[in-house]
Parts: structure tokens; C-alpha cells; sequence
């Protein structure tokens, strides 16, 4: 991808349900690391340390470092591992790029592996140097160019989109 991704390290707060249900806050921050056991053996912990007997079942009530994937009480633990593992690998732009993808992560590794085209100060200056790159456009008409129209008729044909992240960084990818 050619720009060093942001470290995200995901993690979620799982509360117990039998507690939460007889007015009682218990629950536990639990890191999200690649092992979808040990995550669930956290959770199983939490429960067995739960003040009501018999707790079974839990909800994740909280989460950070998600990079503004949501996750919902009862997304499965299997996807909530899966999601930290691709944030971990991608980072903020990775996050970015699912979102646009509503949560598909498929789609979203897909796009960050081969639909890639880099970071500009705006879509734009991408029209400008793809144009540059691929042609030789003569000094006499280099003014008339209109990068402007040309970045907005891509955007509005959906033939590409774009992530912002930062002030005058925005990163460009070819739609599928």
C-alpha cells in the first residue's frame, strides 16, 4: 500500500448478563488478539467470576480501538476476532475502507490489495498525475486541463472512491 498502517489494538468490554439483568455491573476489557479461544476463554472467565450463579450469557457493552467499525451487543465472537485481525494488519485505513464497504472485510481487503492508487492532496491531483503519467499533454493546453471536473465525473461514474484521513491526504481506489 506504500503508507505504514496505523496500529489499532482492538479490545471489547463483555459484560455478564445475569448480572446486568438483577441491576449489577460485572464484565471484563478483554484484548482482541488473533486467538478467537482465548478470547473466548476471557469471556468464559468473566462469567465464572460473575456474583450470580450459573451466568451463561454475555453482550459486548463497549469497545475501543476498532478504528470506528462498529460492533453490535451479539456480533458474533468469531467476526469480532476477525475484525481486530484485519484492523491490526490494515489500520485506520483499512477501518475506513470497511466502512465504506459496510463491515465486508472482503471487500475491503480487496480493495486495499488491488484497488489501491495511492495517497494525494485530493482526487484532483490524482486526475493530474495519472494524466501526466499516461500522456504527454503540451504546454499550450496544460491550462485548459480541468482536474476538478475530471476528479468529480470519476466519483460521480463511480469509478473510484475515496478515504479521507487526514487534511489534504486523501487516499483513492478503483471501485468494482
Amino acid at each position: 500500500m506504500g503508507q505504514a498502517a496505523e496500529i489499532l489494538e482492538p479490545r471489547i468490554y463483555v459484560a455478564c448478563l445475569a448480572a446486568y439483568n438483577s441491576g449489577r455491573l460485572h464484565g471484563a476489557w478483554i484484548d482482541v488478539g488473533d486467538d478467537l479461544e482465548a478470547v473466548l476463554n476471557a469471556v468464559a472467565q468473566m462469567l465464572a467470576a460473575s456474583p450470580e450463579p450459573m451466568a451463561e450469557e454475555y453482550a459486548i457493552h463497549d469497545f475501543e480501538d476498532f478504528g470506528g467499525v462498529e460492533l453490535s451487543e451479539y456480533t458474533p465472537m468469531a467476526k469480532v476476532v476477525e475484525t481486530a485481525a484485519f484492523l491490526r494488519a490494515h489500520g485506520r485505513l483499512g477501518a475506513l475502507a470497511a466502512a465504506n464497504f459496510g463491515g465486508d472485510l472482503e471487500q475491503a481487503g480487496e480493495a486495499l490489495e488491488e484497488g489501491y492508487l495511492g495517497v494525494f492532496e485530493s482526487l484532483a491531483d490524482y486526475c493530474q498525475s495519472r494524466t501526466e503519467e499516461t500522456i504527454e499533454v503540451p504546454e499550450a493546453l496544460r491550462l485548459y486541463i480541468d482536474y476538478e471536473a475530471m476528479a468529480r465525473d470519476l466519483e460521480l461514474n463511480g469509478e473510484v472512491f475515496t478515504v479521507e484521513t487526514g487534511r489534504a491526504e486523501v487516499h483513492v481506489f478503483l471501485s468494482r
